[in-house]
């Protein structure tokens, strides 16, 4: 397994996960703009500047399943606390492919950068790019370990017309590279629209931002 973050992410892009052995595994962040744990299939990954003993002696000191430690509430508050960061909640993490050939609506690129959207991507990704359709937003920057990290928003009254999912869809004809998804665990719809346009479910996020202020 590659010891860095963005490797162990480019392997899961490629369905190649850290062993399912119960483990944890601790890497440096990216950047310093980004701290947080990883949940895959029976292994964890914390990706922090702290030192490494303190996260596996915090781990250490819960009374719960190990399977579960990384992503225990009172662990993350800990480390929030350890590191002055804060989290606004666990998300699901998806992935897809690139796709060949024009996007499956009519996309038009746009700098309106005080759009709440855009504005929140700009302060949590890298090289933002956004498109408006009718009805919806698109928004591409690269985040936690240089990913490229789609996001989607649909106005209330374009909703349930497949909008999310041709938006979603979308974001994988405008690169050659894989594309990733968060969505917040209780966002059904996000989710739905996702998984059909394409995008694999491969394990669950918890992002540790640098307070605001």
């Amino acid at each position: 397994m590659s010891g860095t973050l963005r490797g162990i992410l480019e392997a899961a892009a490629r369905g190649v996960f850290p062993p399912p052995d119960g483990g944890v595994t601790v890497v440096r962040q990216h950047s310093p703009r980004d701290a947080g744990v990883l949940a895959f299939t029976a292994h964890s990954v914390v990706f922090t500047d702290e030192d490494e003993g303190w996260v596996r002696a915090a781990l250490g000191a819960l009374d719960c399943d190990g399977l579960a430690a990384a992503m225990n509430p009172r662990f993350l508050a800990g480390f929030m606390e350890r590191t002055g960061r804060a989290n606004d909640t666990v998300d699901q993490l998806s992935v897809a492919g690139p796709l060949p050939g024009p996007a499956p609506l009519a996309l038009t690129e746009t700098d309106a950068l005080a759009h709440p959207r855009i504005a929140t991507s700009r302060r949590r990704r890298d090289e933002v790019r956004a498109w408006t359709a009718d009805g919806g937003l698109l928004v591409l920057g690269r985040g936690v370990g240089g990913r490229l990290e789609a996001a989607v928003e649909v106005d209330e009254d374009a909703r349930h017309r497949g909008l999310g999912r041709a938006l979603a869809t979308a974001a994988r004809h405008l690169t050659t590279e894989a594309v990733w998804a968060q969505v917040a665990a209780g966002n059904a719809r996000s989710a739905r629209a996702f998984q059909a346009a394409g995008y694999r479910p491969v394990g669950a996020e918890a992002l540790l931002i640098a307070r605001e202020g």
